[in-house]
């Protein structure tokens, strides 16, 4: 253990971000397992010292002073202790410093692994560290890998303190979206998980929370929090509704999110490959909100139950379609955004 080891995890924790005393105490680990691997009847009576400012580490078997040694690994009799320590009595219990350079070739092999397995562990701690803080979060990546097996794409997190791969499974894809090696893309993650494989960092491209930090960073207004987004109601690569309101009366929430020229929501329909995006103006009065969320449909009545979250909507026959929407789409959109399971009805069937 001379200067060289030390060096060496100096460089670690510039290279790495490691801490020098994790790395220290992963030897020390490593040292203990190996004496064992080598001594049987050894249990917790090893200890190791590090002194880094000598750059140097010692190693101590603690045994107890006894008059008939039974176990030599745990005991040591009084003339021997002697030997180590004038001061030694019957009972007294000596620190023996061990030589490392006595352990075998399998101790060794044993030590290494363990010291590897610190720096494999520590490095998916600063990965957790670091992703953790960006849960909920949009991160740039580009696409270094395509599995033409099921679809998925590993992308690589450009601006990564540490080299960080993720994984995008087809069912986080946007649908008919095409991805190629080296295209750039935005990422939402969701979640980072502690596996036994490593750190798992779930992101997707489909999660509604995508169009909000995007809307976030196209909007100032929605930045500084003079607006708000109330709610969110998505079908990736398809459409996405959501419910703007504002803080200040003076400021147009839907304005704002659209921008001088449409500028600001188009930037966002950009990144979303052509998502249509409806913004809706949010009311706390339900039936308000209900009519604007079957936008682009013309409402002529709402009728809410606020306890039970239904409501039933009359709109002109001629807006009918319009209003439910292609497969259903709108109104399944506007029901997700209000949290009302809504029926829509022609105006026709007023009476019944």
């Amino acid at each position: 253990m001379n200067a060289e080891f030390f060096n060496a995890i100096e460089q670690i924790e510039k290279e790495k971000g490691i801490p020098q005393e994790y790395m220290l105490e992963k030897v020390g680990q490593a040292l203990i397992t190996a004496y064992k691997r080598d001594h049987d009847g050894i249990a917790d009576n090893v200890i190791v010292e590090p002194l880094p400012e000598k750059k140097k580490i010692r190693m101590f078997v603690q045994k107890t002073v006894v008059e008939v040694v039974e176990n030599p690994d745990m005991e040591i009799a009084l003339e021997d202790a002697k030997n180590h320590s004038k001061r030694a009595t019957l009972g007294s219990v000596l620190n023996i410093e061990v030589s490392t350079k006595n352990f075998g070739r399998i101790a060794a092999q044993t030590a290494k692994q363990v010291i590897i397995q610190g720096i494999r562990e520590a490095e998916r701690g600063l990965v957790i560290q670091e992703f953790s803080s960006k849960e909920h979060e949009i991160l740039n990546a580009q696409v270094s890998r395509i599995d033409p097996r099921n679809g998925g794409v590993v992308l690589e997190i450009i601006g990564s303190a540490e080299k960080a791969d993720a994984f995008l499974s087809a069912n986080e894809q946007v649908p008919g979206e095409v991805l190629d090696v080296g295209d750039r893309i935005k990422i939402y993650v969701v979640e980072v998980r502690k596996a036994l494989k490593g750190p798992q960092v779930l992101i997707s491209r489909t999660h509604p929370g995508l169009v909000r930090r995007l809307f976030e960073i196209e909007v100032p207004e929605i930045h500084d929090g003079t607006v708000e987004v109330k709610s969110i109601a998505r079908e990736a690569g398809s459409r996405t509704k959501i419910a703007v309101w504002s803080t200040d009366e003076n400021v147009d929430p839907i304005g704002a999110c659209v921008g001088p020229r449409g500028a600001r929501v188009a930037a966002i329909v950009d990144e979303l490959r052509g998502e249509k995006i409806d913004i809706i103006k949010y009311s706390e009065n339900p039936e308000e909100f209900i009519a604007a969320a079957l936008s682009p449909a013309d409402v002529t009545e709402v009728s809410a139950d606020s306890e039970a979250r239904t409501c039933r909507v009359l709109v002109p026959d001629d807006q009918l379609s319009l209003a439910i929407g292609k497969e259903g789409q709108n109104a399944r959109l506007a029901a997700k955004l209000t949290g009302f399971k809504i029926d829509i009805k022609p105006l026709s069937a007023r009476d019944e």
